[in-house]
């Protein structure tokens, strides 16, 4: 997956430079690395798929993936806040803003001054997203927002939260709206703040709307269109945590062959061992080349996406565990830990991988469904929503 000539080297540069000698502390004080961040930002890392006209960098969903996947393999918590700015947070207005709404928030968004979040799941409302309980209602010329959102990564740190919630009488998916909502707007609280297992940098928790009014121009897209937005945004969002997966796994399976190279001939039944997920880490990259040269293109992707998000994620788990089997009681000081417990969040969020393959079977049942050769634009896979 190369993306634009050059810029993966570059971001592998910053990953080395910036990145990495900072990976272990911030996984061992629970930090927000808010300096990488900023240098991120300086460093444009922020507004990869803003166009130029808005202040980014106006590059496509490659390399977007080549970036991801580069930050992961140096710090998977700086990957994921980075990804879900620059994907979940700042895509809604890409695609579904209108000009206004682009021209207030994009720059904003592109240059680090603003940190985004995507504020969808609920405490009743998990991998059944459309059943969100949160309210939307219209006062004049403003709307008025109640409920709680969970599992809200940068939150705390945002300033910008895409919220979901209930415009209307209508169950389900046709009933939901999505709304731009500044962080500072009276009302709006952050609650608690998870314990997690790994990613550490990353804030992950509630989100509280007590009666938050925003005005009726912060409505994204149209009334009742918010589970659209949201579906389309969590298709391109996968390419993104599969490549969180491709860099943990990378990095796991390097620190793991750099020790059987210091070993000598004793090395060779460790690379014998890591040579299957090896093979894989190339075919989860050819899978993640697809899904994100058909999002660039506006092809339909869902499937293709799963099917990476799937596939790249539970290698990164399988990496880091038989990483970690092979280097032993040193692992753990070597950071191998870190990979383990990382790697296991990308199975979860963004769709669980059993949500993955609930996608991939209806997208493989649909009547005119065809299976592509690789790589190629053909296929029938729709997307969500």
């Amino acid at each position: 997956m190369s993306g634009e000539p050059g810029f993966r080297t570059l971001v592998r540069e910053f990953a080395r430079e910036v990145v990495g000698p900072r990976a272990a502390a911030i996984d061992r004080e629970h930090r927000f690395p808010r300096d990488v961040i900023d240098e991120a930002a300086r460093a444009g890392l922020l507004g990869i798929l803003v166009p130029a006209v808005y202040g980014g960098m106006g590059l496509d969903h490659r390399c977007f993936a080549a970036c991801i996947e580069e930050l992961a393999a140096a710090c998977a918590s700086t990957a994921v806040i980075v990804d879900v700015h620059g994907s979940v947070a700042t895509e809604p207005i890409l695609r579904f803003g209108s000009e206004e709404q682009r021209r207030a928030w994009l720059p904003r968004l592109a240059r680090g001054e603003v940190l985004g979040a995507f504020a969808l799941t609920e405490p009743g409302s998990g991998s059944d997203a459309a059943g969100l309980r949160t309210t939307a209602r219209r006062r004049g010329s403003e709307w008025v927002l109640t409920g709680t959102k969970v599992f809200v990564t940068n939150v705390g740190e945002a300033g910008l939260y895409i919220v979901f919630a209930r415009t209307g009488e209508v169950p389900g998916a046709r009933g939901v709206s999505a709304f731009l909502v500044p962080a500072d707007r009276p009302g709006l609280r952050v609650g608690q703040i998870f314990a997690k297992m790994g990613l550490h940098g990353s804030p992950t928790g509630e989100l509280v709307l007590e009666e938050v009014r925003v005005p009726a121009a912060n409505l994204l897209h149209a009334p009742g269109r918010g589970f659209e937005v949201a579906m389309r945004c969590l298709d391109s969002g996968r390419i993104g945590i599969s490549a969180q997966g491709l860099g943990i796994a990378r990095a796991a399976l390097g620190e793991a062959l750099d020790r059987a190279r210091a070993q000598g001939d004793g090395g060779r039944e460790t690379a014998v061992a890591l040579a299957d997920l090896a093979a894989r880490l190339e075919a989860g990259r050819g899978l993640v080349e697809c899904a994100a040269r058909r999002c660039s293109a506006d092809l339909p992707f869902t499937r293709e996406a799963s099917m990476a998000k799937l596939f790249c994620t539970d290698l990164a788990m399988e990496a880091a565990s038989t990483a970690l089997e092979v280097m032993g009681e040193a692992g753990e000081e070597q950071g191998f830990g870190r990979h383990f417990r990382d790697a296991k969040a990308l199975q979860i969020y963004e769709g669980t991988n059993q949500v993955q393959r609930v996608v991939i079977a209806r997208q493989l049942l649909r009547p005119a469904a065809a299976i592509p050769a690789s790589g190629a634009p053909g296929g029938a896979a729709g997307r969500s929503g």
